[in-house]
């Protein structure tokens, strides 16, 4: 499924298997706010014709460039993406540390799991994290998405 608004988009965000449809539309209004594409990698957790989703992005969804890829190796086959970042609690680089370029994906795995060891491993000089305190086991999703966009928006305008 692919939308139908057509852009360039300054940077990419992928959700690798979402679970909560609430989390995806926040995440979409992030998307459009900063002019980002979102990648939605199947299964997903809920239908992207769930109300919660659309409640969640409000008007937002109609204007966010979005597509739905089956797989990772489809998404790895469409996403014309420069560089892949790959956020995990487990990686030992902070984010600020990155330096993201325009056309860069930023990719996060699903609320309960978060990305498979399998592409974290293949990527393992591409991973990021968030810091949190140690009372925090993790951040929420749509949280986590805004954090990283917004730093990349950042680097990449001051640029």
């Amino acid at each position: 499924m692919q939308s139908g608004v057509v852009s360039t988009p300054f940077i990419h965000v992928v959700l690798h298997q979402p679970e909560i449809a609430d989390n995806t539309g926040n995440v979409g209004r992030t998307c459009v706010a900063a002019g980002a594409k979102l990648w939605l990698v199947r299964p997903l957790g809920f239908r992207i014709e769930d109300r919660r989703l659309r409640r969640a992005g409000l008007d937002y969804w109609r204007r966010l460039d979005y597509e739905t890829v089956d797989d990772w190796p489809s998404l790895t086959e469409r996403l014309a993406a420069g560089r892949l970042w790959l956020f995990s609690k487990r990686a030992e680089r902070v984010y600020t540390e990155a330096d993201f370029r325009p056309g860069d994906a930023l990719v996060f795995g699903g609320e309960s799991a978060g990305l498979p060891n399998g592409l974290l491993e293949k990527h393992a000089e591409r991973r990021l994290r968030i810091p949190m305190r140690a009372e925090a086991r993790s951040l929420n999703l749509a949280v986590s998405v805004a954090v990283a966009v917004y730093e990349a928006l950042r680097q990449c305008r001051a640029g």
